[in-house]
């Protein structure tokens, strides 16, 4: 069988940097390929490259189509059926789900045909087994939606070739189920899915091929099936990584930092009740809609619960906005660290002290550079993070430096309570790693953590307790050291 894209010899510099070097691939009608790397290995270089969104330099050659390319454009790479769903979605937040769905369909003719385009968006809705509101405009859905709107858009499409740029990373357990369902389904219409996951479980569990990059080369391509999650970790990074359950929280249970008693917001989640106490890590785990993320932003001041009692160190208080939670010591890191979390053209100077400008403003106003220089790079330091230059944009860096960016900024505040919502979505394993490391750190500082987690392994490895919420409710309380996973997923699921 023809490879249905070959590449051969391609590089990419950016201003004297070898972003890519000497790349040569294939990608074969109806199998799933893996692209497998680090944060900054040149996967998504690659992509664009593919894509025509970048030109590869010079002595590169593509094969596609039956035609050898120098260079793709972005129309020719479309023109020969290839489509990408990149990380960041590109979806319009004004227009309706099926109009997002159906965009490039406009073109086909003068008249739009409605009826017929809102079943084009219905089927490919139901393809992936996913509700989603027809009429409801993007702006008012959650990233996790969001996500799968711009899947089905790429699946609405008649492609050969469809690119899944971390199609899952704020996808939970039963929408990945649906989507590698989906995959497989491509897999045997002959599409080539090129697959790109952090999640190494997903990446073994839905692949025919893995190619390995690291620093812009090519390690090697495998088999799937002679390959495990951990030979593919260390391939990725020459490091194994072991998790085990955490040691029992050794804490006063009578002297909880934060306690939330029968907290109730209408539509969103009701009677809550639980309570945290200083260095202990608790995580909330459930499917798409359980009221994970609105409890939180309860928790954080941006939404005003309708009865209960949020209790800081035995005190009622009332959280009015974000800016009483910041003044109890409330510090809350997005899922979306991209849009919400972070403001990416600002430098990470600016981003990490946003939380605190009116500590580090002199009695004119004026910021004291030499305060905000010694915070900022205590935290950098703290963190771990690699930033050439505190003043560069935070678009400058790999995923998993923007994360403890996002980190850094509540840390600024000196939090007694930090809610981390999905911390790790999108960054890779050892990224991962380091930043279990940095929760762990916190803890130890006597810091309250509340998680959201996306992940059963991540919640049962890095927590002290485990809550499970359904359809806005807390169903089951577990611990780590007295339960056991599967018996975790079937609450969860069931």
């Amino acid at each position: 069988m023809e490879p249905f894209l070959s590449l051969s010899h391609v590089s990419k510099t950016f201003h004297g940097t070898r972003a890519l070097n000497d790349i040569s691939l294939t990608f074969m009608p109806g199998e799933v390929h893996c692209l497998a790397g680090q944060n900054g290995c040149g996967k998504s270089t690659l992509i664009k490259i593919i894509s025509g969104v970048y030109q590869p330099d010079a002595k590169a050659r593509i094969a596609l189509g039956g035609k050898i390319w120098p260079k793709l454009t972005p129309g020719a790479s479309v023109a020969q059926g290839i489509q990408v769903i990149y990380q960041d979605l590109s979806l319009f937040p004004n227009l309706s789900v099926w109009e997002n769905i159906v965009i490039n369909h406009y073109h086909h003719g003068l008249l739009v045909k409605r009826t017929a385009l809102r079943q084009i968006a219905e089927r490919a809705l139901a393809s992936i087994n996913v509700n989603v509101p027809l009429d409801a405009q993007v702006e008012s859905l959650s990233i996790a939606r969001c996500q799968l709107v711009a899947i089905c858009r790429a699946l609405a499409q008649d492609a050969r070739l469809i690119i899944m740029d971390e199609p899952t990373a704020s996808l939970t357990h039963q929408e990945v189920e649906g989507l590698l369902h989906v995959v497989r389904q491509l897999r045997e219409r002959g599409i080539c899915v090129v697959f790109v996951s952090h999640r190494l479980e997903e990446v073994m569990a839905v692949s025919d091929r893995i190619t390995v990059l690291k620093d812009g080369n090519l390690v090697g391509t495998y088999p799937a099936n002679d390959m495990s999650t951990r030979q593919l970790g260390m391939l990725m990074t020459g490091q194994a990584f072991d998790y085990h359950i955490r040691e029992p929280w050794q804490g006063d249970a009578s002297r909880n930092v934060l306690e939330v008693r029968q907290l109730s917001r209408a539509g969103e989640y009701r009677d809550i009740s639980f309570s945290i106490g200083a260095g202990e890590i608790v995580s909330i785990i459930g499917l798409l809609g359980a009221g994970r993320t609105e409890l939180c932003l309860s928790l954080f001041g941006m939404t005003r619960p309708d009865s209960g009692e949020i209790l800081i160190d035995g005190q009622t208080v009332q959280l009015r906005s974000n800016r009483d939670a910041l003044r109890y010591g409330i510090g809350y890191v997005s899922e979306d660290r991209m849009s919400r979390g972070l403001v990416m053209a600002q430098s990470i100077e600016d981003n990490i002290i946003s939380t605190i400008f009116d500590k580090v403003r002199n009695a004119c106003g004026l910021i004291r550079k030499k305060q905000v220089q010694a915070i900022v790079n205590r935290l950098i330091a703290a963190l771990s993070i690699k930033a050439p230059d505190p003043r560069l944009p935070v678009s400058t860096l790999s995923g998993g430096n923007a994360q403890r960016i996002s980190i850094a900024k509540w840390l600024a505040i000196e939090p007694r309570v930090l809610i981390l919502d999905s911390p790790t979505v999108g960054v890779d394993i050892a990224n991962k790693a380091g930043i279990y490391h940095i929760i762990s750190e916190l803890a130890a500082q006597g810091i309250a953590i509340l998680m959201i987690c996306d992940e059963l392994d991540e919640a049962w490895y890095q927590s002290h307790r485990i809550l499970v919420m359904k359809q806005g409710e807390i169903h089951h309380t577990f611990t780590p050291g007295t339960s056991n996973p599967t018996e975790i997923a079937g609450v969860v699921n069931g």
